[in-house]
């Protein structure tokens, strides 16, 4: 409780004097709490799930509109430790880091997000430590996953578009729209082509080529709809911004295996994914994702677990279900107010805290 009510206080920054503020118990005890702690985080993990799967699908049950699983993965930067350090952070490595365009040196966690008419909650974090390839993560995750009540879309970027993934969610009833790599081979006219290579024999006047408006910004669109290397049928659509065509660096595609989508559709569902970036925001800002100064393996899954309980919390705590950004400006009002009690209160009303608050008594 005390590590809760800290992420919801002025000036968290995910280190143990922050939980030993709220605590009666040395911040080393806050520290064995994590680290070696005897509570079973697995069964924690499991609520976590079933309560954001309760929520989701019944937002879909109820409304109509389609579950949104989406996938990305980030890194959470750690200084690299001396070759002389007696104890270095478990499980950190170097990673390709796609936003600062070079390898770098820390966690790399995958998240999931479910999302239905507007509701956006982390279903899971999971860490990438290079015993487990991301692709059987993600295919894990779609198995344990139940078949929504309405067709549902899996949304990802072009690392996880691949033939495996889109396998195993198509079992549970998701069909696939995500950006696709422009090295991926397609059978134009039964002619094999890299997208890239085909892109640039596109014309603004060709007549499959379309003027499509997404927000505020038009896009010269081709529509290919036929089997790619490892797919049977899927609509990959090639695109341009409108004042960069043929520019190789603006070039983007993107793959649907619903093909009865029109190419607007496709867009505007692919746009959806965008939630998982501002919790990747959210969580390094509020939730001291990239902070943190936990080193064992476990301790650092367990510290990504009470983070997810928090999102959860700061998401569905109130009367209503809200965005973190108003949840946990709500939670962090009421903290100033009741302290420990509101935690208590808003837990045991949405998700059954009684249950969380025996596995970390």
């Amino acid at each position: 409780m005390a590590i809760l009510i800290s992420v919801f206080s002025l000036g968290y920054h995910g280190k143990t004097i922050d939980f030993e503020k709220y605590s009666p118990c040395h911040r080393t005890t806050v520290a064995h709490f994590l680290n070696k702690g005897k509570w079973d985080d697995a069964m924690l993990e499991d609520i976590l799930k079933s309560t954001v799967i309760q929520f989701i699908y019944k937002e879909a049950k109820q409304s109509g509109k389609p579950v949104f699983c989406i996938v990305d993965d980030t890194i959470s930067s750690k200084t690299k430790p001396s070759s002389r350090a007696l104890h270095p952070i478990e499980d950190a490595y170097f990673h390709q880091s796609h936003l600062k365009g070079k390898q770098d040196y820390g966690h790399q966690a995958v998240a999931v997000m479910l999302s239905c008419n507007g509701i956006v909650l982390n279903y899971a974090i999971v860490m990438y430590d290079k015993s487990k390839s991301k692709v059987k993560i993600v295919q894990d995750i779609a198995d344990e996953l139940p078949v929504p009540p309405v067709v549902s879309y899996f949304l990802c970027d072009s690392w996880y578009t691949c033939g495996d993934i889109m396998d195993a969610f198509v079992k549970k009833g998701f069909y696939t729209i995500g950006a696709l790599k422009t090295n991926r081979v397609l059978y134009p006219c039964g002619i094999k082509q890299k997208v890239g290579e085909f892109a640039l024999h596109l014309r603004k006047t060709d007549a499959a080529v379309s003027l499509v408006t997404v927000g505020s910004r038009s896009y010269y669109v081709y529509r290919y709809e036929g089997s790619l290397n490892g797919i049977e049928d899927a609509v990959v659509l090639i695109s341009y911004p409108k004042d960069a065509f043929h520019v190789p660096k603006a070039l983007r595609a993107f793959i649907s295996t619903d093909v009865s989508l029109s190419i607007r559709e496709i867009l505007d569902i692919y746009v959806e994914r965008w939630p998982v970036e501002v919790f990747f925001r959210q969580s390094k800002d509020k939730l001291a994702f990239d902070r943190y100064q936990v080193r064992s393996s476990q301790g650092i899954r367990r510290y990504w677990l009470l983070m997810s309980l928090a999102h959860l919390l700061a998401c569905t705590g109130g009367e209503e279900t809200m965005s973190f950004k108003d949840g946990y400006a709500y939670i962090y009002s009421h903290i100033q107010e009741e302290r420990i009690h509101f935690v208590y209160q808003c837990g045991a009303r949405r998700i059954g805290f009684e249950r969380v608050k025996a596995l970390v008594a």
